[in-house]
């Protein structure tokens, strides 16, 4: 589902559950669903004052707790102290990889480590459903000094 069809998607949602369409929900939704980024609710309000879009703090996080309930966005909580919002985009489970220097995320998705965890689960009594990883390191840009690191977007890298 591209952008447009997700964001028709997130109207359908706020209209079966009686929600109103905002032009600015629709704004965030667009910043969000068309983000690779894991953007925080800061990086949201970021990109919208950069966009022009006068949407308040407030707007946003009420509209990332209805995307999220939607099903559109996953929030996830990497220990920053923060949230972080990506776009579920129908993507099966996929680990992360977090700079602790410049604060990219990267995505990856291994067989082995889907089996181990099963396995793992197996070995305890368990019948696992779900698990998350998270694995905090530095990046080849930040160690090498090589590239920009950060985010892709510069308006989203740490100050």
């Amino acid at each position: 589902m591209g952008g447009a069809g997700v964001t028709d998607a997130f109207v359908a949602y706020l209209r079966e559950h009686n929600q109103p369409v905002t032009g600015q929900r629709l704004a965030v939704a667009g910043v969000v669903l068309g983000s690779r980024e894991h953007l925080s609710a800061d990086d949201v309000t970021r990109l919208l004052d950069a966009r022009g879009a006068a949407v308040g703090t407030a707007t946003v996080y009420r509209t990332l707790e209805v995307l999220v309930k939607s099903g559109l966005v996953v929030e996830r909580d990497f220990g920053e102290g923060f949230r972080r919002y990506e776009p579920s985009r129908g993507m099966p489970n996929h680990e992360h990889l977090l700079c602790t220097a410049c604060g990219t995320v990267r995505e990856f998705r291994d067989e082995r480590l889907e089996r181990m965890t099963t396995l793992m689960a197996e070995a305890h009594g368990f019948a696992r459903q779900r698990h998350r990883l998270v694995i905090y390191g530095v990046c080849e840009e930040c160690r090498t000094g090589k590239g920009s690191s950060g985010p892709a977007d510069p308006s989203l890298r740490p100050r």
